[in-house]
């Protein structure tokens, strides 16, 4: 019979932007996390006692071993270690992969921590911006370094600032609607994470933003990539980390407090896209892996939608929250909240342990009776890996306690990928596209992503012209027909608009 698994404890920190004290590293931010996870517990020993440490990939600052590392520093000897890949995904599926342990009974309490530090180790150093994988070594293995194709990156989209407003754009057709009308939606929904960050103890961020502040561009709020401004965006650059301890249902009533509800793990789901990369994708208004992942969840769980007190959906983008809604089924009018930390752009995204800090709130939450559950989603890289938890204070009716074998073995869903035409001469129509700005708010360069007549896909540049800008945003460009010329001047293909 399979165990019963409970969150035990759960700790946040965030290191302030000013400091009159020597700042923490990442490995001291997971050691305080951690220990204010144990603090919650009323416990000296639960962290000297752990059977695993598992530990979000930091992205921040290299460490050779961080799981031993960390284990060091708390006084652990865990039998089990763990350090995830490159992925926002990475807390919740690890969270499964530790919940199937402790209900198969192979451990019986597991520490799931992460943390980044950009800001005070840079206050007398160069932007951080383009430095966000300095943690990651030159002789790293894992191919989930890379979230785009060497066309692409060739062609100008490399990184999640560039990719996901493709998205948007193609949600943009897809609602009907004029430029403004869209933006607008889209800063009403961003202006109520905004709200949430401002209450929540830890955000990095503490100012509301109407929906006017985050759609119109200005001397704080540079455009990006369109649509997007720099409030769309994730604020990674942050000092932040966050902790959960796992424990079976029978060790965690031990440490259980008075008055406090007993918080459960209830079921998890984890799927990835057959088709990886952008330019492999059919549909830029959804992802089959997060449908899946979530209804995984919501299965092993035996919760229904209808039955969730709340969501905290990874909020890297808003499309990101959009195409969640469409894949789970959450109505427009749906009064639940979306967000329990004011998202990424607001609360902050410390590199790929976001999520974990909306399972430590959500925890929190259910403890003292506010929520009696939630559903938490995470991904990775372009909508390509997704992860998804469902907590509550009531245990679970369902089982799942092989959920994350079964699903590492058999985690892809979705159509094969579009076969893709790298050199292309002759007519095409768009599918989506993005306008890359420069740090003056002056466009940069413009890319589209289409089909060619003989139905494989194309990404192609335009010519830099303000004309050529002036077009694409003044009215969504969606299915309009281009003509495509391959530059082996430049190894480009260059798109002339009709």
């Amino acid at each position: 019979m399979e165990r019963r698994v409970a969150v035990a404890g759960w700790g946040q920190i965030t290191q302030p932007k000013e400091l009159n004290r020597t700042p923490q590293d990442p490995m001291g931010l997971m050691s305080k996390a951690s220990q204010r996870a144990a603090e919650r517990m009323e416990s000296g020993k639960v962290l000297t006692d752990l059977d695993g440490i598992m530990v979000v990939r930091t992205l921040s600052h290299y460490y050779t071993s961080p799981a031993r590392q960390l284990a060091q520093k708390l006084g652990a000897a865990p039998k089990f270690t763990h350090v995830s890949g490159i992925g926002g995904n990475s807390p919740q599926t690890m969270i499964n992969i530790a919940a199937g342990m402790i209900a198969r009974n192979e451990l019986d309490s597991v520490l799931v921590v992460g943390a980044e530090a950009y800001v005070q180790r840079d206050k007398n150093s160069k932007r951080v911006e383009n430095a966000l994988f300095r943690g990651i070594p030159e002789d790293y293995t894992g191919d989930d370094l890379i979230g785009s194709t060497p066309l692409e990156n060739q062609h100008g989209i490399e990184h999640p600032i560039q990719g996901f407003p493709l998205f948007e754009t193609a949600l943009w057709a897809a609602s009907g609607l004029d430029l403004q009308p869209y933006l607008m939606k889209i800063g009403k929904m961003w202006s109520e994470f905004s709200k949430t960050a401002v209450d929540h103890p830890y955000a990095w961020t503490k100012s509301m933003k109407s929906p006017g502040e985050i759609i119109t561009p200005g001397p704080t709020n540079r455009p990006v990539a369109f649509p997007y401004t720099k409030f769309m965006n994730s604020f990674v650059t942050v000092d932040q980390g966050a902790a959960i301890i796992l424990m079976s249902e029978e060790t965690a009533k031990k440490y259980s407090q008075k008055g406090r509800q007993i918080v459960y793990f209830l079921g998890g789901g984890y799927a990835q896209d057959r088709q990886r990369f952008m330019i492999e994708k059919s549909d830029f208004t959804s992802s089959p892996p997060l449908k899946v992942a979530v209804e995984k969840a919501l299965a092993r769980s035996c919760v229904p939608l209808e039955s969730l007190d709340c969501f905290d959906l990874y909020s890297c983008f808003p499309c990101a929250v959009s195409i969640a809604k469409k894949m789970i089924g959450i109505k427009e009018d749906d009064p639940r909240s979306l967000t329990l930390t004011g998202g990424l752009s607001f609360f902050g995204g410390p590199g790929n342990n976001y999520s974990l800090h909306g399972v430590a709130t959500l925890a929190e939450k259910i403890s003292i009776g506010e929520k009696s559950n939630g559903l938490v989603t995470a991904l990775g890289w372009f909508m390509h890996k997704h992860a998804a938890g469902v907590y509550g204070s009531e245990p679970s009716k369902g089982e799942f306690k092989d959920h994350d074998v079964t699903d590492q073995k058999d985690c892809f869903t979705g159509d094969d990928p579009i076969i893709i035409k790298h050199q292309v001469n002759g007519p095409g129509t768009i599918e989506t596209y993005t306008i890359i700005y420069s740090l003056d708010q002056r466009p940069s360069y413009a890319v589209l992503y289409g089909k060619t007549r003989d139905n494989f896909r194309f990404i192609a540049r335009t010519q830099n012209h303000p004309d050529i800008f002036k077009q694409l945003t003044l009215k969504n460009r969606v299915g309009q027909k281009v003509n495509i010329r391959f530059d082996s001047s430049i190894n480009m293909n260059i798109a002339d608009l009709a």
